[in-house]
C-alpha cells in the first residue's frame, strides 16, 4: 500500500442531509447507505483493515467471523497502522471497513468537537465524517485511553489525577505512539486542559512492549495505554482521573464505507455490537497478549462460544 498516496485527499467536502436516528443514536446519513435506499451491496465482499494494535486486530477479525456468518466473502488487513494511514486506505477503497473508537474517531475528525457522551458523539460523527464513510451502531463494549504511572512514581510526584501532572511541568517524561503528541487526548490536550507539559516526549508504540516495557523500567514516567490492557491491573499501574473529561467515550463502533454498508453487514455488526462486552474484549486481549494466541483464533472462537457463528 503506498502510503504517500492513501494520506492525499482524505476530506471531501460533504453535504448534510437529514439525520437519521437507530437504537445506539444516530448512525447514518439519510441518502447514504442501503438501509437508506443507496446502492451499498456487500456481495462483491468486504475488507477489513485494522489498526497496529492487538485490540483492534481481535476486533477485526471478529468483524470477519460475523460476516462469514452472514454468508460475506471477507478478506482482513490487520495491522496497517495509525488512523493517519487507515482512515485515507479506507476512503480510497484500498478497505471497506474498521473498527473503531468513538471519542477517538470524533477527535481526530473535528479536534475542536466538545461531546463527551456516546450518543452526542455519535451525532457529531455522522456529521463529521467525510462523503462515503458512515458509522454503524455503537457496540456495548468501549476501551477508553488513559494516562498511567507506576505506583511508585503516584507516591512520589502526588499524583492522582490528570491535574496533579501540571504540579510537576517540566519534571517528567511521557511515552506513547508518535501520533499522540499532537492530538487533544495527548500532549495537546494535557497542556491544553491541565496546564501539563512534560520533560520529553519519547515516541513508542500504540499500548505495546515498548511503551509499557520503558514504564516498567522507569525510562518514561506517564504512558499512554488502553483501559482494556490487563497488564494495568497486573502491574498495579495507576490510572489517572481525569476530572475535566479530556477523554471522551470510546465505545466500539463498526466505520464504513457506503459502498458496502448493506443489510447484512449491518445486522452481523450489530449483532455482534450488541453481545460484546468491555469485560468480554479484555478477556479476549489477554488470550492474545498473555497467552500468546493467534487474534484470529481468538475471535473465531468468541464468535462461535456466542452463537455469532457456526
Amino acid at each position: 500500500m503506498n502510503r504517500r498516496a492513501l494520506l492525499g485527499g482524505l476530506f471531501a467536502a460533504a453535504s448534510v442531509p437529514a439525520l437519521s436516528a437507530c437504537a445506539s443514536g444516530i448512525t447514518s446519513l439519510d441518502g447514504q447507505g442501503d438501509a437508506a435506499g443507496g446502492g451499498g451491496s456487500s456481495k462483491g465482499g468486504v475488507t477489513i483493515g485494522t489498526a497496529n494494535f492487538t485490540e483492534n486486530q481481535v476486533l477485526g477479525f471478529l468483524y470477519a467471523a460475523v460476516l462469514k456468518a452472514a454468508g460475506v466473502k471477507v478478506t482482513v488487513r490487520p495491522n496497517l497502522g495509525t488512523r493517519e494511514i487507515v482512515i485515507p486506505a479506507l476512503k480510497g477503497g484500498d478497505i471497506d471497513l474498521l473498527p473503531e473508537y468513538q471519542g477517538a474517531l470524533l477527535n481526530y475528525l473535528d479536534p475542536k468537537a466538545t461531546p463527551t457522551e456516546e450518543g452526542a458523539m455519535q451525532n457529531a460523527l455522522t456529521l463529521a465524517l467525510p462523503a462515503g464513510l458512515q458509522v454503524l451502531p455503537y457496540g456495548t463494549a468501549e476501551d477508553s485511553d488513559a494516562f498511567v504511572v507506576t505506583r511508585e512514581t503516584a507516591r512520589k510526584y502526588g499524583l492522582a489525577s490528570l491535574a496533579d501532572l501540571k504540579k510537576q511541568n517540566g519534571r517528567l517524561v511521557i511515552g506513547a505512539a508518535p501520533e499522540v503528541k499532537k492530538r487533544r487526548v495527548g500532549a495537546v490536550g494535557l497542556k491544553d486542559v491541565y496546564g501539563a507539559e512534560f520533560k520529553e516526549f519519547k515516541s513508542l508504540d500504540s499500548d505495546g512492549p515498548l511503551v509499557k516495557g520503558a514504564l516498567k523500567k522507569g525510562d518514561v514516567d506517564v504512558a499512554n495505554l488502553f483501559t482494556t490492557d490487563t497488564d494495568i491491573e497486573a502491574e498495579d499501574w495507576v490510572v489517572l482521573a481525569d476530572p475535566e473529561h479530556l477523554i471522551p467515550s470510546q465505545h466500539i463502533v463498526p466505520l464504513i464505507a457506503d459502498r458496502k454498508a448493506d443489510d447484512t453487514v449491518r445486522k452481523a455488526l450489530a449483532r455482534l455490537g450488541n453481545v460484546l462486552t468491555t469485560a468480554d474484549l479484555t478477556a479476549l486481549n489477554r488470550q492474545v497478549d498473555k497467552d500468546k494466541k493467534d487474534p484470529e483464533d481468538v475471535a473465531d472462537a468468541y464468535a462461535k462460544q456466542h452463537g455469532l457463528a457456526k
